[in-house]
């Protein structure tokens, strides 16, 4: 693991291999480590493979309790900028990808390829307001559980019922190590981004991979945004839940390496 400081905040971040640079943005639980290990493993035969820690989790430092999804896109390109990571292809798994959007927002230029896995256009610009409602407090409340019953309550929804269990296991170490604030954090800017007007404007070649086994962001979300991304795919990912590339790394892995080598060719 190596850090490097951004805006004045401690990110943490893994680096494996070399070529075109591949960023990869974790979800609101885990960490770059636990939700990326198979990836850092396995692209970085072909690519520069990065995976942080956003601000308030992993190794990460928290961020200001202000902290919003502009910020975290703000962090994100001097991230990469710091790195100096050329046009990178963005990866962001559910709470990821809604920053990979507001990063495009911000700066349409950098990212040569989106894939978005499990996303949302934002909670608000996803689901119903009750919805999003009923999801922001439990997850509010969950921030002030013990590590043990927080994991517990988070897990069940991430994973299907078919999904290994050492896999499972080995996730669920980083998320009874998780950072409150980071965490909460994370929830309001999740709750609160509304980025359907984005959609439109996406003009670099877009993945959108989903489990159909997935409980937080089902296939009408699915759907939803691909329709919003002109030119966008959209691969379904059979018996698999929320979190795709720990749950199936392997077939994770080669529909990404797939897209990427034709959206680059």
């Amino acid at each position: 693991m190596e850090q490097v400081e951004v805006g004045g905040l401690r990110l943490a971040y893994h680096r494996a291999g070399s070529g075109p640079p591949l960023v990869l943005l974790h979800g609101f639980v885990g960490d770059g480590g636990s939700t990326w290990s198979a990836q850092l493993d396995d692209l970085s035969d072909e690519f520069t493979v990065v995976a942080w820690d956003a601000p308030g989790a992993g190794r990460s430092a928290a961020p200001p309790n202000s902290f919003r999804i502009a910020d975290y896109a703000a962090f994100l390109a001097e991230f990469i900028r710091t790195l100096r990571l050329d046009r990178p292809h963005l990866v962001g798994l559910s709470f990821g990808a809604i920053v990979a959007l507001e990063l495009f927002r911000r700066r349409s230029t950098l990212p040569h390829t989106l894939v978005l896995a499990g996303a949302y256009a934002g909670w608000a610009g996803s689901l119903p307001a009750d919805v999003v409602d009923e999801r922001l407090r439990t997850c509010l409340k969950l921030a002030a559980l013990p590590p043990d019953q927080f994991a517990a309550a988070m897990l069940s929804s991430m994973f299907s019922e078919s999904a290994p269990a050492d896999a499972v296991a080995r996730f669920a170490v980083s998320v009874r190590e998780f950072n409150p604030a980071g965490f909460r954090a994370m929830t309001w800017s999740s709750a609160e981004a509304d980025l359907r007007d984005i959609l439109a404007t996406v003009d670099v070649p877009t993945l959108l991979l989903y489990g159909d086994r997935d409980a937080r962001a089902r296939l009408d979300v699915a759907h939803a945004l691909q329709a919003g991304i002109p030119g966008s795919t959209l691969i379904v990912l059979p018996g698999i839940g929320h979190l795709s590339p720990v749950e199936a790394p392997e077939l994770f892995n080669r529909k990404v390496r797939a897209f990427l080598r034709h959206s680059t060719s």
